[in-house]
């Protein structure tokens, strides 16, 4: 897709199974292959939600498989995380995921009510709102942010109608917004993002992306109700790119919106389908530094990757 200003929009490449992540297997590996079988490679079942840590792996949470995909592709390594048999803290259905300075992988579990936090290496470290003394307070956690810098943790309760504001040992510092539609109000809210000094909020139900300063201070809104060009119907995710510009997913309408921070929709990308740059139910969206935009496409059970290419001089502050 060519753009204004000779930006581009090129489609690269889908992922859905560890057997991708190694796809040159020896001669010694096959020929085990063939006397024990081949191997059991995991796959996505229902991915949600996406990140990306410093070493460029990519991290998917599964709800349908119980557990978190790690892929990394530099190294061609695979790694699975789960806690589905655990009598304390088993992780049942994880939603959205987040990392911090130091790769720290925190998954938000909507049915178990808790934040689980891992080591970069996948060991489990510990559960945030299972302990006692004011935590246990989540009613259905969804999006979560971590800022490394002011060492607090962001996180939506959609059935809240509210964003809370942690310190890293998990005690409440602040909530952001209540029910309602108006600005800083909420109507199940799901994922969220921070972006330079913003802090962005999917307001599902009002049909929104809210962005917020980093203390909770409404900034501005993009999106409306409707089914005319800019209109949100199902928005799940948003992202934004080196010139600060805004990435919605809209699950029901099969597409990815981009908007500037003026609200005006510039182009989106995506249709109803299951070809390459075609999306069923798209839930996550992740963009990296380099522009590189991963869009989780969940019943198609699989991960496109496309490219964005901007303009040399990209908006000052617009880093992720």
């Amino acid at each position: 897709m060519s753009l204004d200003g000779g930006r581009k929009l090129t489609w690269e490449h889908s992922f859905r199974s560890e057997s991708e992540v190694k796809p040159n297997r020896g001669f010694w590996n096959k020929l085990v292959d063939v006397v024990a079988g081949a191997p059991d490679f995991r796959f996505l079942v229902r991915p949600y939600s996406i990140t990306a840590d410093s070493h460029g792996r990519i991290i998917v949470t599964d709800p349908g498989a119980s557990g978190v995909h790690i892929f990394d592709f530099a190294q061609r390594k695979y790694k699975f995380i789960e806690r589905r048999e655990k009598r304390k803290d088993a992780m049942t259905t994880p939603q959205c995921v987040a990392v911090d300075a130091q790769d720290n992988i925190y998954v938000t579990d909507s049915e178990a009510g808790k934040i689980f936090v891992f080591e970069p290496s996948g060991k489990y470290v510990r559960a945030i709102g299972s302990l006692k003394g004011g935590e246990g307070y989540f009613k259905r956690p969804t999006g979560i942010a971590v800022d490394s810098t002011a060492q607090r943790i962001y996180v939506t309760d959609t059935l809240r109608d509210q964003v809370f504001v942690l310190d890293m040992q998990g005690n409440i510092l602040q909530t952001i917004g209540k029910t309602g539609d108006g600005e800083g109000e909420f109507n199940l809210p799901t994922e969220l993002r921070l972006s330079g000094p913003n802090l962005l909020v999917v307001d599902a139900m009002n049909f929104r992306v809210q962005v917020f300063d980093r203390a909770g201070k409404f900034q501005y809104a993009i999106g409306k109700i409707g089914d005319t060009t800019g209109a949100m119907f199902r928005p799940k995710a948003v992202s934004v790119d080196s010139e600060g510009d805004l990435y919605v997913v809209d699950s029901l309408w099969g597409v990815v919106q981009v908007f500037n921070r003026q609200g005006e929709l510039l182009y989106y990308f995506g249709a109803k389908g299951t070809h390459a740059g075609e999306f069923q139910l798209p839930s996550g969206l992740f963009i990296d530094h380099d522009d590189k935009v991963f869009v989780v496409d969940s019943f198609n059970r699989r991960i496109q990757v496309f490219q964005f290419a901007s303009m040399k001089s990209p908006v000052a502050g617009a880093a992720k």
